[in-house]
């Protein structure tokens, strides 16, 4: 082969993953909203022309660290849970196990975290494609509710929802389907306690918490069994 017709690309060995690594590094300097591919060039030792062999616009850069970080959070939840359901942990433990894992993560990935469930991107619509990875955090949760009521762990609400279901199609499909009564509203339940999760997050993440809660570990594991009760389920913190 021609030496000179090798391209800065192959001597750089450019791949996917280096690319996204470096655009990993670029979310904490500049944020979801700065990311170009101009930078992530710059930043790669790279020409635009290279990147764009890989990832044609910044959208298709943006939707591959997104599925990345819907799949690696999903991951750490699905691999809490798992561990917590060979111990043969009740519903209570599973729940705060995988909370916790979620925010292991995002503690660690606070870019990450920003880009997944922080402020949209301006001009930026995530495909459908992202939907998969995406479901992988309310996917665990449900399936830890779904046990508990297969199991008898459920307690009954103390409150029903008013009025007809409150949910879309899509989230009973991802429940199962609509429970029997006394628990007709547990989906509903269920997306309180994923936004009560995910909003918990946030006020840690982008320090929110930080002049009010003196211990933050501590001060999560509550609000998530605070959270869990309204859902049905009880956590021991003892």
């Amino acid at each position: 082969m021609d030496a000179s017709s090798t391209t800065a690309a192959d001597e750089k060995n450019v791949s996917s993953a280096a690319l996204k690594a470096t655009a990993r590094q670029l979310l904490v300097e500049l944020g979801a909203g700065g990311l170009s591919l101009e930078a992530v060039a710059a930043g790669s030792g790279l020409a635009v022309a290279d990147v764009e062999t890989v990832f044609p616009h910044r959208d298709d850069l943006l939707t591959a660290l997104l599925t990345d970080a819907y799949n690696e959070s999903g991951a750490a939840m699905e691999q809490a849970d798992q561990a917590a359901k060979d111990s043969e942990a009740p519903a209570g433990a599973r729940l705060l196990a995988v909370a916790r894992a979620l925010r292991q993560w995002s503690v660690d990935n606070p870019a990450e975290f920003a880009l997944t469930y922080g402020s949209p991107v301006p001009g930026y619509h995530a495909p459908q494609d992202t939907v998969p990875p995406a479901s992988r955090t309310p996917a665990v949760l449900a399936g830890i509710v779904r046990s508990a009521l297969e199991s008898g762990e459920l307690a009954p609400p103390r409150r029903v929802v008013p009025g007809p279901p409150l949910i879309r199609p899509e989230a009973a499909a991802l429940f199962g389907s609509v429970p029997p009564e006394p628990f007709t509203d547990v989906i509903e339940r269920g997306i309180v306690l994923w936004s009560n999760l995910i909003g918990l997050l946030a006020f840690e993440v982008f320090s929110r918490t930080h002049d009010s809660v003196r211990d933050q570990s501590a001060f999560f594991d509550f609000a998530i069994a605070v959270s869990a009760e309204n859902v049905g389920i009880e956590i021991s913190l003892a």
